[in-house]
């Protein structure tokens, strides 16, 4: 289903527009300083929107000076008391994350109301953890979703991005693929407290993965314990693995095996580091060895084949030149350049 462009701040998700990449501070909102230079550290990782906490009333005075102050959309956080919803859009909040089953109806009427006279898009968030009851469905996951967004509509609100997660990966995919086919709304999709980082990453790969593939998600967060920069990180590296982002530069290479005569891992990290600024679609591929070598990396643009002295740089799937392995990594990442 084809979902409506919802515009926050500077940045449209929904109606085919590029899945927007998003974070959260860790940063005590209050500390304006430092919630500004986290801001600015995830958007240079990648971030295309940052939610901020707003636990407090200090908190929501920050806002105004952290927003004046940074130039991707933010996202005031809300729980329990709506007034301080209030003062975060009254702040200059491009968007709000509620949980209506968190608010009171008085409360949930009132900030609707200011949203829409602000033209402000809320994010109606429905966590397995928030939700009374033990193992509620996927089913009923998504049904409490999408009857909270007509909630809304009933007060004449429609400017709505829907997110339902939970901390299985399983029940996460089935709640986004049965609201998905309920909603016209843009989803926000990720897995809550998937954990540490080693863990977390491959939980959060498999369920937003799966969900990409299916053509679903218009925003995402991978939602790690520790760095916000790190899951900007990770969550370009979904993106790009489930081929909704192409433009970069991506390095394929071999597995390795006693037939190597070059260090793989070592020149294809080189590589990928050299290559992290560019933005067009562009394969490179670094191969160990002849079997390995020009025919397995036809695919890619440019690449190299490991010799036992001198190693072979193709392109286009056809022999360039031959280059003493001491110096190829330069060789090759000056001929990746001039592409």
């Amino acid at each position: 289903m084809q979902k409506k462009i919802i515009k926050i701040g500077n940045v449209k998700i929904g109606g085919g527009e590029p899945v927007a990449v998003q974070t959260m501070t860790n940063t005590p909102t209050v500390n304006i300083c430092a919630t500004v230079s986290q801001i600015h550290e995830v958007a240079f990782a990648g971030a295309d929107i940052v939610r901020v906490a707003v636990p407090d009333s200090e908190s929501a005075s920050a806002l105004k000076e952290i927003i004046k102050s940074v130039s991707v959309p933010i996202v005031a956080d809300i729980h329990y008391d709506y007034k301080l919803a209030v003062k975060a859009i009254e702040a200059g909040a491009h968007k709000v994350r509620v949980n209506p089953s968190n608010l009171s109806r008085e409360g949930l009427k009132t900030v609707t109301a200011l949203c829409l006279e602000r033209g402000i898009p809320m994010r109606v968030g429905v966590n397995e953890g928030s939700v009374l009851g033990a193992d509620i469905s996927a089913k009923s996951l998504a049904r409490l979703a999408h009857d909270s967004s007509k909630r809304m509509e009933d007060m004449g609100f429609t400017n709505i991005v829907l997110a339902v997660k939970s901390s299985s990966v399983l029940k996460t995919v089935e709640a986004n693929r049965i609201l998905n086919g309920l909603t016209e709304y843009p989803l926000h999709i990720g897995l809550t407290e998937a954990g540490t980082y080693d863990f977390g990453v491959i939980k959060s790969a498999v369920s937003i993965g799966s969900l990409l593939l299916d053509g679903i998600g218009d925003t995402i967060r991978v939602s790690l314990a520790g760095s916000p920069a790190r899951e900007v990180l990770e969550a370009r590296k979904i993106l790009r693995a489930s081929g909704r982002d192409k433009n970069f530069a991506e390095v394929i290479a071999c597995p390795t095996c006693a037939r190597c005569e070059i260090n793989v891992l070592e020149l294809a990290e080189i590589v990928e580091n050299k290559t992290r600024h560019i933005r067009k679609p562009l394969k490179i591929a670094v191969m160990g060895c002849a079997v390995n070598g020009v025919g397995e990396g036809k695919s890619a643009d440019i690449g190299i084949s490991g010799g036992k002295e001198n190693s072979v740089i193709f392109k286009g799937g056809e022999i360039l030149k031959t280059v003493k392995n001491a110096f190829v990594a330069n060789e090759l990442i000056k001929l990746i350049e001039e592409l």
